[in-house]
């Protein structure tokens, strides 16, 4: 048996995919006989913490250290642009974080995002693996990022623009084997930031359905509204989730027929700006923002149609459990999402940013009942097949295993 860390540089614990996929795969080892360990940020981001554990290290004993060394003079690099400073600082904490802990206790370090492989690709002994699980492209989220907020003044090949796809590359590099959901996160690490094709492996994550048909069938607060189809959008309120399209799209549709409302399932920073977009569209009646929800499968359950206008996005477990609920999704042509929808079949989809066409789409299927509930038997039985959590948990461990032989020999 195995002692695993499973390394992020985001939040742990918070409600989203990472943290997700992080709970199901300590859960599946674990009942395997194996002992994961979870290392992450806080939610307030002031310490580094292994959270199944309960320890920690306040970042406030970390950083003057840090600031007195890494000054202009001594590192020029990184004091380029805040940006940079700004996510070099808090690798750094990992970094000291994860050798105070220590690290040669673990048999495999697994880490979720560019950033903890290049940091724990540091620290770690020379004879423990490190695979790097990509769950989407921070170099291409950063790039736009950029050129919606041109005050930030980072241009194309400006030193905080080089930066995401440097540790991109580094990560790669750090690791033992990189693993991406699909073949479009692939091909920016081998085209766009020059990784060996060999040094990436490609295969979908799963769902436990068990799990998922239990938070199904359970009781909910929210109840859907007499006479109305629902069109559901499980997202973090942020830029790159697209819900700024989706109500321009909805808006449209309100111009076509008002017998729908759209749930909005989460939180993020962008939830006031959007709050005061639905009031402008006049959209108070027909959106709903939720907040946060620690039961969506309970929402998918009252919901008729998924709706998923992202701009940037890997392999969203929202689009998984809505096939496992048996909803058709209305998703945009970004990332990995059409390897994961099959236009006409499981759902439609639309182009980025165009909410005219996810306007369409979603009358489309509020008009015909029978085209909607064809395409979400598909998507149910695709997801039956397709979203398996044993598979995936194979998939992984033949990695370990093969990642320690390489080691060892």
């Amino acid at each position: 048996m195995m002692k695993i860390l499973l390394a992020t540089h985001w939040l742990i614990p918070h409600l989203g995919g990472v943290w997700n996929f992080m709970q199901q795969l300590k859960q599946r080892l674990e009942l395997l006989g194996h002992e994961v360990d979870l290392l992450g940020d806080s939610p307030d981001y002031q310490k580094i913490h292994i959270v199944n554990r309960g320890l920690e290290l306040s970042k406030a004993e970390l950083l003057p250290m840090l600031e007195a060394k890494l000054t202009p003079q001594a590192a020029p690099g990184m004091n380029q642009h805040d940006i940079i400073r700004n996510y070099e600082l808090s690798r750094y904490c990992m970094e000291l974080a994860a050798a105070y802990f220590g690290l040669d206790q673990y048999d495999i370090i697994h880490t979720q995002d560019i950033f903890a492989a290049r940091s724990l690709g540091r620290v770690k002994p020379k004879k423990t693996p490190l695979i790097a699980h990509v769950h989407g492209s921070v170099s291409r989220e950063m790039s736009d990022h950029f050129r919606n907020n041109p005050s930030l003044g980072v241009t194309e090949g400006s030193p905080a623009w080089r930066y995401f796809p440097a540790v991109e590359y580094h990560a790669a590099m750090s690791s033992d084997i990189m693993i991406t959901a699909n073949q479009w996160a692939k091909n920016i690490l081998v085209h766009e930031c020059g990784i060996p094709d060999y040094r990436v492996t490609v295969f979908q994550y799963g769902l436990d359905s068990a799990a998922f048909q239990a938070k199904y069938h359970a009781e909910s607060t929210i109840q859907r509204p007499l006479g109305k189809k629902v069109i559901i959008c499980p997202a973090r309120l942020v830029h790159v989730k697209g819900i700024h399209v989706l109500l321009s799209a909805l808006a449209i549709l309100k111009q076509w027929r008002k017998d729908w409302v759209c749930w909005i399932a989460g939180d993020g920073a962008m939830r006031a700006e959007l709050e005061a977009q639905t009031v402008q569209a006049s959209l108070q009646h027909e959106v709903f923002f939720l907040g946060e929800q620690q039961n969506v499968p309970a929402l998918l359950s009252q919901s008729d149609i998924f709706v998923h206008t992202c701009i940037h996005d890997n392999q969203p477990f929202s689009v998984m459990e809505a096939q496992m609920a048996g909803l058709p999704s209305v998703v945009s042509t970004t990332g990995g999402l059409p390897e994961m929808v099959t236009h006409g079949h499981t759902g439609l989809i639309v182009p980025v940013n165009d909410a005219a066409s996810t306007a369409h789409h979603l009358n489309l299927l509020l008009t015909h009942d029978d085209y909607r509930l064809y395409l979400g038997q598909n998507a149910r039985s695709f997801a039956q097949q397709h979203w398996s959590m044993d598979q995936m948990i194979d998939r992984i461990l033949n990695i370990y295993y093969s990642a320690l032989a390489q080691k060892s020999s």
